[in-house]
């Protein structure tokens, strides 16, 4: 299936369910549950229907052996999972309406959990029961996806219902969805590689960092064995999102655990040190965190835990002491978790990378130990929950090792967005190659700028002059990229471009140090101000005449308005 193809799939299975979903009876909240939960249940079917005759083949030519096995056995061994036929998808489909199809939804889930131990508390189920049967059509909208569909396809039907779940929801949306194209950005620059590795997500939500980073290996021509190496282990405190994300991994053929438990609190998989990979988008700014829970946890004392500054008073003397904001907490368990060799990527509120007194010390500490790699400040309007910029740091535990350990590469990416509506953006395809080449191009990899710009030029060389169709695009779009990349890395090679990236030392004028600990990227990159003419200095005396103008402007403002009033009052009397 081709990338326009499934685009327009994916639109109009969420065009279909989502004219259901605004007249359902259902909580926004709980009703992706049963949409997801059939999306799941087509998969199987498919996935199923395409080793059948396997299966049958297999059992045949077993039977009355000594090898003898059930068809069930012979079905987990080739795909990985058996289906009743009271789970076929065509069984409940043409059932007469008059037969309760979300009933036999309900029993084809029971029975897939009952058969296959794996899936058992992941499949949504009572939440079938209370369709009404107008909502009950839902099942005949994922008939239309084609038999011949493949588990990387599924994957993505299965995240664009995510994603669209999580922007109709809003804020509560982003509490088990990251955006797919701020992933995808982290793990560009995250580059994990496939293997025996192990890949942490401590806050988990519907396991879209999972998703992401196996499909990127799967890109990048990982061989189907060394990517079943790669295992993932989330941690969720939501029971509703920790079906979501076993059902994502599912979906999209990753192996890994998902644990319902809160990170804060408890430690599933013992993660100190243990890791290879970590990346999370966990929630900032939670301040109801205990103290005492976690003051001797070798997660978070390593670099330690934020405090208040204040003693409590008598008043207070009965309440528990909290974390004032966790943020740090998160921080230092990312750290914490790396083995030897480990990366992580994590997304945070921008507050954290100036915030002062016990969070400072922390980040002084992780700053001078030479651990954080890179930060990322990202635009505004680019997640569900927040409309404010984030921000992506980066942290690699080989680089104390080299000759960069008193250094990090700053990145303001606040202007590289595409916008996708009037309140949401994303990054293209394109700037996620773009943005995450400045991260190669400072690790050496001009092979890496050449390869890209030669495929910029293959798609110019192929695009039309011109479209009518917004997703065509045309040789003015490649011949863009070209040149966003030429114009500033115009060697090949990494350089500081002002208002995009800067490469700040810890010691030395402007540095790390001179900038108190700040990792705000904002502060190192500078600010681009388009060629006028003007010196520095008339640029200045501009800029402070047209601040007085202002104020003259505004005084004036006031006069009228005062006078605006006499007059009303005069005519009215009032």
């Amino acid at each position: 299936m081709k990338d326009r193809e499934l685009k327009i799939l994916k639109d109009n299975l969420w065009h279909a369910a989502d004219v259901l979903r605004s007249g359902a009876h259902l909580a926004a909240n709980k009703y992706g549950q049963p949409i997801l939960g059939l999306i799941f249940l087509r998969y199987a079917d498919i996935l199923f229907k395409q080793h059948k005759a396997a299966i049958d083949a297999e059992f045949d030519r077993l039977s009355g052996t000594r090898m003898e096995k059930t068809k069930k056995e012979i079905a987990i061994e080739k795909c990985g999972f058996f289906l009743p036929e009271c789970a076929y998808y065509d069984f409940i489909n043409d059932a007469p309406d008059t037969a309760e199809k979300a009933t036999l939804v309900k029993k084809a889930m029971e029975a897939i959990e009952t058969e296959n131990p794996k899936m058992e508390g992941v499949l949504p189920k009572d939440v079938y029961a209370q369709l009404v049967p107008e909502e009950e059509h839902i099942v005949r909208i994922f008939k239309d996806i084609p038999e011949n569909c493949t588990v990387d396809i599924f994957g993505e039907i299965y995240e664009y219902f995510l994603g669209n779940f999580a922007l109709s929801e809003g804020k509560d949306g982003g509490t088990f969805y990251t955006p797919a194209t701020v992933v995808r950005y982290m793990v560009e620059v995250l580059n994990p590689q496939p293997g025996d590795k192990k890949f942490l997500d401590p806050a988990c939500g519907s396991g879209g960092m999972f998703v992401q980073a196996a499909r990127y290996m799967h890109n990048h021509n990982a061989s189907v064995a060394e990517q079943m190496k790669f295992r993932c282990y989330g941690v969720e405190k939501e029971p509703d999102t920790v079906k979501l994300a076993k059902m994502n991994l599912l979906l999209n053929n990753v192996r890994g655990e998902i644990t319902e438990a809160n990170s804060f609190y408890s430690d599933p998989y013992n993660a100190f040190g243990q890791f290879d990979y970590v990346m999370a988008n966990p929630p900032f700014n939670v301040d109801e965190v205990s103290f005492d829970r976690v003051k001797d946890d070798i997660r978070f004392k390593t670099y330690g835990v934020p405090r208040n500054a204040t003693k409590s008073t008598k008043k207070d003397s009965d309440k528990k002491e909290t974390v004032p904001n966790a943020n740090y907490l998160w921080i230092g368990y990312f750290a914490t978790a790396l083995n030897e060799h480990g990366k992580a990527a994590l997304v945070m509120a921008n507050s954290a990378s100036d915030a002062g007194k016990s969070e400072y010390e922390i980040r002084k500490k992780m700053i001078e130990e030479g651990i954080i790699s890179q930060m990322v400040t990202l635009p505004s309007n680019m997640f569900s929950s927040v409309t404010l910029p984030a921000t992506l740091w980066f942290f690699d535990k080989q680089k104390p090792l080299t000759d960069r350990k008193n250094e990090i590469l700053f990145i303001d990416a606040r202007n590289v967005f595409t916008q996708v509506d009037r309140a949401h953006r994303k990054f293209s395809d394109e700037q996620i190659k773009n943005l995450g080449m400045i991260t190669r191009l400072y690790n050496g990899d001009a092979a890496a700028f050449s390869a890209l710009i030669s495929e910029y030029k293959s798609e110019l060389a192929a695009a039309p002059e011109t479209s009518d169709n917004k997703e065509i695009k045309t040789k003015t779009y490649w011949q863009r990229q070209i040149d966003w990349l030429t114009e500033r890395f115009p060697e090949g090679k990494y350089q500081d471009v002002i208002g995009l990236c800067k490469v700040a030392k810890l010691e030395g004028e402007d540095g790390i140090i001179d900038q108190d600990y700040s990792l705000n990227a904002g502060r190192y990159v500078g600010v681009v101000i388009e060629d006028d003419g003007m010196t520095e200095a008339e640029f200045k005396e501009k800029m402070l005449g047209l601040n007085a103008e202002f104020a003259k402007l505004n005084d004036e403002a006031k006069t009228l308005e005062t006078e605006i009033a006499a007059n009303i009052k005069a005519l009215f009397g009032k």
